[in-house]
């Protein structure tokens, strides 16, 4: 039977260091198990698909303080949510399998659906699962919906906890950026024991990550690094005005006669505070907001999490086994000062137009209303978006094995159930029921206090408890008693539940000439079910943030499959063994119908040193909660209008037919100032959305020489094809595809105010999307032969992308958009070292370059910055160029069962590389923030 060698605990002693195969276990006790990907148990570790796994000690080694940190650090993992998701992020980290987003990678804990986020995608958030109580993490690079249903489009992940343990465990870990900032730190304790029939472990862990602001590193402290605040916010806290010189229509949002500065002038002004007497002058874009700092680059976390499970031998045939897991994250992000856009402004949504500052505001001396209003509100410190999230998940059941007719078979029934329940805090938003009355008539009453009445010069009409409000007189005219009662606290509350039962059978069927063939059959029952409760007040639209009216949604599915392994051919010449592997699976779902998707494998033993093996299978996606239930809500994607010939838009490149097509929406000859780059859009559910379906193929080998004792290499192709892909159109596409390419359902999707700038755009999911995505993965593994210096361990794994294609039929392989990489090739190196007591390890880390548009930067004559300029603004491209990050550890391992580990992630202060087209930072969350990260770890065993 072909079995590699070991990889020691010490080669997989570093995050890189932990993409050896599944396959690399010893099965030397012949006992049965179950492999990530099979529900057959069987004793040899290697199967038809591969399948690699991260081990306790390459987490603890790989100074980092969560499962999802090291997930994403392995080289089959695309662009996900991460600590470094400020604007978009909600604290979650996820990962991405072949960068097809986190809801096509299923997440697995013992083997069994783990439940999914409070952003009710389906996506789990991975530091649910506390990194204290996990044994290893497989991860499958194969389709399984055969084997384990929807989500396994791009692979799985399984987490496997801790089973058995003696003893007690303590570890403790802090660390911090050179700088003195971004500190973390960790606990934990786990304790164990056994008495006669009874085994039981608990854990405990606590971890904390600071925040770090965005002002703190040069490439993220303004907008777009070296743009100053060119592409700054034009919503400033100076504010920009335009005075309507005719009427200004509260119910329609319209101003008759246009929009001037004081005096006439046409064009919009701002508070200039070295002015005396008048204080005003016309707005430029060198006024522009630096946003930027007043974000955070990393969010801070706080987690606490207990994990146990007991396991009682009811006899030697029947085990009954309970687990809980119970982790309570509380995390922040951080976004500059409320925009405060109304009337006029650009962006300003069906209610936030109809309000304008009121020509007999007692702060408003031009005597005409201010129907133009953009003030950024940094009197409030800016906005909070906190969440405190408690995920809670069981598991009982029984589980056993028989013999019938000299056939071995095992058992198992039981039931699983998950919660998690969110609770969102957010601060620094407006009330636009008090803002209309704050910013309408007022007056001094006797007493001298300012007062709101709905009637100009009227006190009888006085509007109780309002205090009005100063828009007008730059940064600090808004008082606290102002924001006492124009602001609010918003509270929402999220919550997603899942059950599953299920019942499994797997053993041997029939003897065949070339050995005995098994099976693997179940049923299963699964429930899910999400809700999202946003604030009343954001329920209503009224509020300067994102409305978003509720979510409520749930579906069920009852399943059943079988799973066959069938020795073909064994002893003959160039075939060792010859075994297929076949594997079905019915879906019936209660609210699309069902689906059946079926898998076969190939698993060829030439030799004892050659293995060859080759899946075929189909898999599919439900629609998750949000995609079906989600409610109309309010977004801000940055945009550049290519109607607009300013922030980023393109009007002077498109053709004449293209602006044309801006003319007949009612964009003036010449394009317009889209003002903020930021516009509102809706988005929500589509509850006619079917499946989506994929096909995938892998083909490959895994190769260890007997004359190079300890090396081993596997090398597989894949192939995954998705149709009927559930996708949105985001904003710009939707633009893009209207004016460029004309389009006439891109075109009916949005509107446009007079003037031209956007007034309602709708984004909502539709299965549409076709993808098909191909590549290469290897791993090397060699562990030299001892040495007088030592023992010394090499692992190699990377993947290689050849196809991208999405559904325009362009391979976006190599190419990067906004928060969306596309590598070409991702590598891990490790190289390990261990003499006595003491080790090392050396960690790379390879992101192969990417191209990126980079007209955002050449539209404001800053085409230097793109390293491949054009004479056509909009076919300036930028290289993201390759980035290799360093990291290195030394170990000590005492007498008295500690050990002490010192580490430094980016040992060489490797920069992240520049792009102009991701919304923040100036780099992609997915690559390291700037800095050398050193951290101290210390276990005790007793």
């Amino acid at each position: 039977m072909f079995k590699r060698k070991v990889v020691s605990v010490a080669v997989l002693a570093a995050i890189s260091a932990a993409a050896s195969p599944a396959m690399a276990q010893e099965a030397a006790s012949l006992e049965r198990i179950e492999i990530t990907g099979s529900r057959i148990k069987r004793i040899d570790a290697e199967s038809s698909q591969p399948v690699f796994s991260l081990n306790k000690e390459a987490l603890q080694a790989s100074g980092l303080s969560s499962v999802g940190e090291m997930i994403q650090h392995i080289s089959t993992n695309g662009s996900t949510l991460n600590s470094t998701y400020n604007n978009g992020g909600n604290g979650e980290t996820r990962v991405s399998l072949r960068n097809l987003g986190s809801s096509r990678t299923l997440v697995l804990v013992n083997g069994k659906r783990w439940v999914g986020g409070t952003g009710l995608g389906g996506a789990v958030d991975l530091n649910t699962i506390p990194t204290a109580a996990v044994e290893r993490i497989d991860v499958l690079k194969d389709g399984a919906s055969a084997t384990y249903g929807s989500d396994a489009i791009a692979g799985v992940v399984n987490v496997i906890l801790r089973k058995n343990f003696e003893g007690a465990e303590f570890n403790g870990y802090a660390g911090q950026y050179d700088k003195g900032d971004g500190q973390r730190k960790s606990v934990d304790l786990t304790i164990g024991g056994s008495t006669g029939n009874v085994r039981a472990i608990l854990g405990m862990a606590y971890v904390k990550e600071d925040s770090l602001g965005a002002g703190a590193r040069a490439v993220s402290a303004e907008p777009v690094y070296q743009t100053g605040v060119a592409l700054g916010s034009s919503t400033i806290p100076g504010g920009r005005f335009g005075l309507c010189k005719g009427s200004f229509n509260s119910v329609t949002g319209l101003c008759t006669g246009g929009e001037s500065r004081p005096g006439g002038a046409a064009g919009q002004f701002t508070y200039d505070p070295g002015k005396v007497g008048t204080d005003w002058r016309a707005y430029s874009g060198a006024d522009n907001y630096n946003f930027a700092p007043d974000n955070y680059l990393v969010t801070p976390q706080e987690r606490k999490s207990v994990f146990g499970r007991v396991q009682y031998d009811i006899n030697d045939k029947v085990t009954l086994s309970m687990m809980a897991v119970f982790n309570n994250r509380q995390s922040e992000q951080l976004l500059a000062a409320m925009p405060i856009v109304l009337g006029t402004g650009p962006g300003a949504g069906a209610i936030p137009k109809t309000i304008a500052i009121s020509k007999d505001s007692m702060y408003n001396p031009f005597g005409l209303d201010v129907s133009r209003v953009q003030r950024r509100a940094v009197e409030t410190g800016g906005r909070s978006f906190t969440q405190d999230v408690n995920t809670s998940a069981y598991n009982i059941g029984l589980e056993g094995s028989f013999t019938v007719l000299d056939r071995d078979f095992s058992w198992d029934v039981g039931g699983t159930y998950g919660r998690n329940s969110q609770q969102d805090t957010t601060n620094g938003l407006f009330n636009l029921l008090a803002m209309r009355s704050a910013l309408g008539p007022s007056m001094r009453d006797a007493a001298g206090n300012p007062t709101c009445v709905s009637v100009a010069g009227n006190l009888a009409t006085r509007v109780n408890g309002c205090v009005p409000m100063n828009l007008l007189g730059g940064v600090g005219s808004i008082t606290k008693d102002m924001l006492a009662y124009t602001s609010f606290e918003a509270h929402d509350l999220r919550g997603y539940t899942m059950s599953q039962t299920y019942a499994n059978l797997s053993g041997d069927l029939v003897k065949l000439p070339a050995g005995m063939a098994s099976i693997a059959v179940g049923v299963e029952r699964r429930s899910e079910s999400g809700f999202d409760r946003p604030d009343a007040l954001i329920a209503s639209g009224n509020t300067t943030g994102n409305a978003r009216t509720p979510t409520d949604g749930s579906y069920s599915v009852k399943e059943a499959y079988v799973e066959l392994s069938v020795p073909l051919l064994k002893g003959l010449p160039f075939v060792k063994t010859l075994d297929l592997s076949v594997a079905s699976r019915y879906s019936d779902y209660s609210n699309f119908g069902n689906t059946t998707n079926s898998k076969a494998g190939l698993r060829w033993q030439v030799a004892d040193s050659l293995l060859l093996r080759g899946n075929w299978g189909q898999g599919f996606r439900a629609p998750s909660i949000t995609e079906l239930y989600q409610g109309v809500s309010d977004s801000f994607p940055t945009i550049g209008d290519p109607c607009s010939s300013t922030n980023g838009g393109g009007y002077k490149n498109l053709t004449d037919e293209q602006k044309g097509r801006c003319h007949a929406q009612g964009v003036p000859v010449g394009g317009y100032d889209q003002g903020n780059s930021q516009i509102r859009i809706s988005v929500g559910g589509n509850t006619n959305l079917k499946p989506e379906s994929s096909t995938t193929k892998t083909l490959g080998f895994v190769w260890a020489p007997g004359f190079v004792t300890g090396f081993d290499v596997s090398l597989d192709w894949w192939q995954i094809n998705i149709k009927d892909g559930i996708n949105s159109l985001g904003a710009q596409t939707i633009l893009d595809r209207c004016i460029k390419e004309n389009q006439a359902a891109a075109c009916g999707l949005y509107s446009r105010n007079p003037g031209g700038t956007i007034n309602t755009l709708l984004s909502a999911g539709l299965n549409y999307a076709t993808t098909k995505v191909e590549g290469y993965d290897m791993t090397v593994n060699y562990r030299l032969p001892k040495t007088s210096f030592g023992n010394f361990g090499v692992v190699w794994d990377s993947t290689y992308m050849k196809n991208y294609i999405d559904d325009s039929g362009e391979n976006l392989v190599g190419k990067y958009f906004d928060r969306d990489n596309y590598w070409r090739f991702r590598s891990n190196l490790n190289v390990n070292w261990t003499m006595g007591d003491f080790g090392a390890t050396l960690g790379s880390r390879y992101y192969g370059e990417q191209i990126e548009d980079c007209s955002k930067v050449a539209n404001i004559g800053r085409e230097d910055l793109c390293s491949i300029p054009s004479t056509a603004t909009e076919n300036a491209k930028n290289k993201i160029r390759a980035t290799f990050y360093h990291d290195i550890s030394l170990s000590y391992q005492a007498p008295w069962k500690g050990k002490f580990t010192l580490g430094v992630n980016n040992v060489l202060n490797q920069d992240p590389p520049l792009s102009y087209a991701t919304a923040n930072n100036t780099f992609d969350p997915q690559y390291n923030i700037p800095g050398r990260f050193y951290y101290v770890r210390y276990g005790q065993k007793f």
